[in-house]
């Protein structure tokens, strides 16, 4: 058997793992998807024990959390690998070219609810550990493996996981990869990710749907209440209009801006092909990397209310409701930014409707140095050999 016909059939018994990974229905966000995601937790609890870690599925309230991990070797320092295996939902179904949890290998791409987020990755790590402990018989440094079920959702029980078992899961190093690739071929370190804060908005008018031949005119309709609302968040040029919202905003570094320049892709170029977009969009001053990777955004990501069926019903809906995220960067507070925000939406509020508003998860932005000893160490992991 020569090595190459080896490696082609290695690589075989690697996709059909993810594979089998990527058809667990792991949608944290929905519980009637609790039994996929248990039984998505045991069989990666499986997969690390074949590997010859010591792995076992820690019970939350709500989805597991597979803990994997080295014998510890006090002389070596210890590497944190996170991940997650749970997914967002997949709809709108309709949207698919293939059912999202049947995949599909095409052309070089395999497609399927949460193959890069965060499925891809984290088997990546894992069968990366497999393949050096087959090569060498150890490793050069301890290995933790934190995978939860619930970073879709905010991640509600990750830090009393943390917390129960700090010194055991002490560790020098923590790599997350929950990110993509610039380019195929190209290499990728993530120094700094942007944090999270959501929010939804309900806008009530009437007690009940009128009917808009009797009461249209006379009473506010609460969907153009939250569209008008809504269009007070940013400026013309797409600037968030939120009074104090960018006080707080880091400066991006000049090496950074040197740094990205230098990379070796038409950002503009690759955000249009990936996208289907017709036009890039963003505040004037700023490339598109540095939108994407530095500046705040204020984002509606779902809009609903009154009649949504087949045909026309003449209604004015007795409420409207809009979920909000903003993605924030160093040095914004998650807190401080929906207290910002929901002053802001009071003070617009149109007359004639009534608003409640419910703060969602939050996440706080992150920013590591990549000139750091372990910075310059992952640098030169990620340069080909």
């Amino acid at each position: 058997m020569t090595a190459k016909s080896t490696s082609d059939r290695m690589n075989n018994a690697h996709l059909e793992d993810f594979y089998s990974f990527l058809r667990f229905q792991s949608i944290s966000t929905d519980d009637q998807y609790s039994e996929q995601l248990n039984a998505c937790a045991e069989w990666l609890t499986r997969r690390l024990k074949t590997i010859g870690l010591e792995a076992g599925v820690v019970h939350t309230a709500k989805h597991p959390i597979v803990w994997g991990r080295t014998a510890r070797d006090p002389k070596k320092r210890t590497v944190m690998i996170y991940g997650h295996y749970d997914v967002q939902p997949p709809d709108p179904l309709e949207l698919w070219d293939s059912p999202p949890f049947e995949p599909v290998l095409k052309d070089g791409y395999v497609f399927a609810r949460g193959a890069t987020d965060d499925k891809g990755q984290i088997l990546t790590h894992i069968l990366g550990v497999e393949e050096a402990l087959k090569k060498h018989g150890e490793l050069p440094v301890n290995i933790h493996f934190v995978i939860e079920g619930e970073e879709e959702i905010g991640s509600p029980s990750l830090a009393k996981f943390l917390e129960q078992n700090r010194d055991a899961l002490r560790s020098d190093v923590a790599a997350v990869s929950d990110s993509e690739m610039l380019a195929r071929g190209v290499p990728t370190l993530a120094y700094a990710l942007r944090g999270l804060a959501a929010l939804e908005v309900t806008v009530t008018g009437p007690k009940i749907d009128l009917h808009s031949g009797l009461f249209g005119g006379a009473v506010a309709n609460p969907i153009t209440a939250l569209t008008q609302l809504l269009g007070t968040l940013h400026d013309r040029e797409g600037r968030v209009a939120v009074p104090g919202f960018y006080d707080d905003v880091a400066p991006i570094a000049d090496w950074e801006r040197e740094a990205w320049k230098k990379l070796p892709i038409d950002a503009d170029k690759a955000v249009l092909h990936e996208t289907g977009a017709p036009a890039l969009f963003g505040e004037k001053g700023f490339t598109t990397l540095e939108h994407l990777w530095a500046r705040p955004t204020a984002e509606p990501n779902g809009i609903s209310g009154g009649y949504q069926g087949k045909g026309t019903k003449t209604v004015i809906p007795s409420f409207a409701m809009a979920k909000l995220t903003f993605r924030l960067v160093p040095n914004q507070d998650p807190e401080k930014i929906l207290r910002l925000v929901e002053q802001h939406l009071r003070e617009k509020l149109p007359t004639g409707v009534k608003i409640e508003m419910q703060s969602g998860h939050t996440g706080p932005w992150y920013l590591s140095d990549p000139h750091s000893v372990t910075g310059e160490a992952a640098l030169e992991a990620h340069l080909p050999p």
